[in-house]
């Protein structure tokens, strides 16, 4: 593909759980109970002047209300790395869990894309049960809902591009229309895995993250995964620490908040 771009790509940490601990990240628990803490995430893919998010985050307020520990609004973040939150023209929303849909005012002028079984999931039969709607906040939902109202939202059914070099993938398994994030860079294709797998070791060792839709397609996922990226550390996890240590920032002054991806892991 001749006129494929080479992106850059930053996982900006926004949040933090510290308190988890490993039989709550694995369905079936985990034999060694231990602290197994899980980071928050959103997304930067840059190419020149081209900016493009991918999942927005939430909230102090959220973090309060969910026990989780805020470290920065992803908008300031962003600032510091020279992208102007008002000027982000498009979205990608791998899901509509809290964790990835919140900090609604933040791209006051973005296109939201969205798989079409994922709003129909968020709004359907599926959330009058509690076990399935415990990570969803009825206000991330409505806010979508408003969105499409006033034509914000780009609505996909499965295997989609965005631009030359990136593209969007339905996986499933953790909600019904979870994406993941294909992305050409100077060290091939790479995959920003979101939720389809939490953990590293979620798809090393083929042990699912509790919350769940459909097990068979989450399972699939890891294997889906693999395929879509050149290499098995180009697969960037949804929540992991490990991703700040094997990964270094793009300068000093945001060391713990942003590290870059399109390199090479440094271990």
């Amino acid at each position: 593909m001749p006129d494929r771009k080479c992106w850059q790509v930053y996982a900006i940490r926004y949040a933090v759980n510290p308190g988890q601990r490993s039989p709550h990240n694995f369905v079936g628990g985990d034999s060694h109970d231990v602290p197994m803490p899980l980071d928050y995430f959103v997304w930067l893919i840059r190419g020149g002047d081209q900016a493009i998010i991918v999942d927005t985050g939430f909230d102090c307020e959220m973090a309060d209300k969910r026990g989780r520990t805020h470290l920065a609004c992803p908008a300031d973040t962003l600032r510091e790395l020279g992208v102007d939150p008002d000027l982000v023209q498009d979205v990608i929303l791998t899901h509509l869990h809290y964790d990835h849909a919140g900090n609604h005012s933040l791209f006051p002028g973005a296109r939201f894309h969205l798989q079409d079984r994922e709003m129909a999931y968020a709004t359907g039969r599926a959330m009058t049960h509690k076990m399935l709607r415990t990570a969803y906040e009825a206000d991330d939902v409505a806010v979508m809902v408003h969105r499409i109202f006033a034509d914000r939202v780009c609505f996909h059914d499965g295997d989609w591009e965005l631009a030359p070099g990136i593209s969007c993938h339905r996986i499933g398994g953790h909600t019904d229309g979870l994406q993941v994030v294909r992305v050409w860079t100077e060290r091939g294709w790479l995959v920003l895995a979101s939720d389809a797998s939490h953990f590293y070791a979620n798809m090393q060792t083929g042990r699912c993250f509790p919350i769940i839709h459909h097990v068979g397609e989450m399972l699939e996922g890891f294997r889906r995964l693999r395929e879509l990226a050149d290499a098995e550390d180009a697969i960037i996890p949804g929540h992991d620490p490990l991703v700040m240590a094997r990964y270094l920032p793009p300068s000093a002054n945001l060391l713990g908040r942003v590290v870059r991806l399109d390199v090479q892991p440094v271990s």
